[in-house]
């Protein structure tokens, strides 16, 4: 019998498409952090700050966290006027 825990999937936080939990383990809020950054915003690509609002409130209500939580992390940067942000590499 294996005993190596399985990796479990972002998708288990996901309901609808919609974010139904924050995890509180770093390493699992880690794995959904970089999970939004990559399906959420294109690689070499800028968004306003309305944008990226619009785009992280199509998967959870409090899109500040998440752009909070993002930029944080390292997973999105932006400028200091918070006007222009970018997937970090």
């Amino acid at each position: 019998m294996d005993e190596t825990p399985r990796r479990r999937d972002v998708q288990d936080l996901f309901s609808g498409g919609r974010l139904v939990t924050m995890p509180r383990k770093a390493a699992r809020r880690e794995q959904l952090l970089t999970h939004l950054a990559e399906t959420l915003f294109e690689a070499d690509a800028e968004y306003g700050e309305p944008e990226v609002n619009e785009r992280l409130s199509a998967v959870y209500d409090d899109y500040a966290l998440l752009r909070r939580d993002l930029v944080e992390a390292g997973k999105l940067r932006r400028h200091r006027d918070g006007c222009t942000y970018w997937r970090a590499a």
